[in-house]
């Protein structure tokens, strides 16, 4: 007979090592949530009571995986983020804390109604659909590269009941010649080929690359290309809004001075990492 505090106390045992006793109790539960549907209240009340074998090998294949280096969210499917349960596969990257932030800082800065909004670059289509969910009445369109990915963000926007506009495009030569918009918003690739080194397995192995890096060479050009389009693409008054590398913040700023932005600034993140960018026509 195994308890469910025996199972818990194993569990932790095992994932501790690699993640640390705090994500180990964090993982625990999370697994717990998507085999049996419990909460941390029912697995208190249900410490002291048997689980069946079937709970203990789906509780057991988790952990392999998990001590493989799989992300929990590749795992099961899907992730909680900005008050939403977004699928997610490693056709994705899995949404962060920080994009949450950004989110936040378009909803604070943008209290209008029917604003038209372009995300660039979408992946799961988090920043799209929780725009769809928080602006009041606008009009959102996304792109990505990725059919696969598109896909994704298609069935969030679904199950989020939002509407979202989803195109297949390239953010590197992307034109809007015969639309424009109030908020472009990106969260491209930004991480430099030459971090790989500082970064987690989980990451490096299952998350996708064409979505995370770009060459020391031009560790810019997407933000070139977005904010070149957004010139013509923006609204009288339009802002557009970045995620970054804290690396190369500066010189993406000096460059958009350089290339006629009235009004560029950085901003930093709950960890003090400067990470946003909002600049203005």
């Amino acid at each position: 007979m195994t308890t469910l505090r025996q199972l818990s106390d194993s569990v932790r045992s095992r994932l501790a090592p690699m993640y640390g006793d705090g994500e180990a109790r964090w993982l625990f539960r999370i697994i717990m949530e998507h085999v049996k549907g419990w909460d941390q209240t029912e697995l208190a009340v249900r410490s002291d009571k048997e689980v069946t074998d079937f709970t203990i090998s789906r509780v057991d294949e988790a952990v392999k995986r998990l001590l493989d280096g799989e992300p929990i969210q590749y795992i099961f499917g899907d992730t909680y983020w900005y008050g939403m349960t977004l699928k997610v596969t490693p056709d994705v990257l899995i949404p962060r804390p920080e994009t949450e932030e950004l989110v936040d800082l378009i909803v604070r800065q943008n209290s209008g109604e029917n604003l038209r909004v372009l995300d660039v670059c979408t992946g799961s289509g988090c920043i799209a659909v929780a725009l769809a969910k928080t602006l009041k009445f606008p009009t959102v369109t996304a792109i990505d590269i990725s059919e696969a990915a598109l896909a994704i963000a298609r069935e969030n926007a679904a199950v989020q009941k939002v509407k979202v506009d989803f195109r297949k495009a390239d953010a590197l030569t992307l034109r809007m010649p015969d639309e424009t918009f109030d908020i472009i918003v990106s969260n491209p690739p930004y991480v430099m080929e030459s971090e790989k080194g500082g970064m987690d397995r989980n990451v490096l192995e299952h998350e996708p690359g064409l979505a995370l890096f770009v060459s020391d060479d031009d560790p810019l050009k997407f933000y070139k290309a977005i904010a070149r389009m957004a010139c013509t693409a923006l609204a009288d008054n339009g802002t557009l809004y970045f995620e970054l590398n804290p690396l190369t913040a500066d010189e993406l700023k000096a460059w958009m001075t350089a290339d006629g932005w009235s009004d560029v600034q950085l901003l930093p993140d709950i960890h003090s990492k400067i990470r946003f960018m909002i600049a203005k026509k």
